[in-house]
């Protein structure tokens, strides 16, 4: 069984370029088709925004737990574990969503002078910058769920082996 390897941060971008240009292009079809730009409402800004706090609020309340703090109350392992696949989704989904609503923001450049359009940047842009706020929460959350490197982490990650 493989274990869970850390984020990569070329991983995130690449998701986050290909989100992005769909944002773009997103754009540019709804304006072609349908003749008006494409609505942001600010809740998604919102919502991330809200995302990434609890985030925050997660590692916070979690690092003295995972380190065995006196005064804290351990937590379990699986806890843990979960922890750090949620931690995961997390910075993967943040980046989609802020590659996405970066892609959003570039294509209302040209409109800006328009009240929709200059609603629609402000929107987007806070919506991406939000979802950034959740991919470094996240990551920071996933490093705090990580275990300390063992003998076993040194020549190659590989644990006992199984016949």
């Amino acid at each position: 069984m493989n274990a869970m390897m850390p984020t990569r941060l070329r991983t995130l971008v690449a998701l986050a370029v290909i989100a992005g240009a769909v944002g773009w292009g997103l754009v540019q079809v709804v304006e072609s088709w349908a003749g008006r730009l494409l609505p942001v409402p600010w809740l998604a800004a919102a919502a991330l925004w809200l995302l990434a706090g609890a985030t925050a609020y997660w590692a916070v309340s979690s690092r003295p737990r995972i380190q065995g703090r006196p005064g804290s109350r351990p937590m379990p392992p699986v806890v843990a574990a979960r922890t750090a696949a949620l931690a995961m989704a997390a910075s993967r989904g943040g980046a989609l969503a802020g590659g996405f609503y970066a892609g959003v923001a570039i294509a209302m450049i040209p409109s800006i002078g328009i009240p929709t359009g200059f609603s629609t940047f402000w929107s987007s842009t806070l919506a991406s910058v939000g979802a950034l706020a959740l991919v470094v929460c996240a990551l920071w959350l996933e490093h705090i769920c990580r275990l300390p490197i063992g003998p076993d982490d040194r020549r190659g990650g590989r644990g006992p082996q199984q016949g």
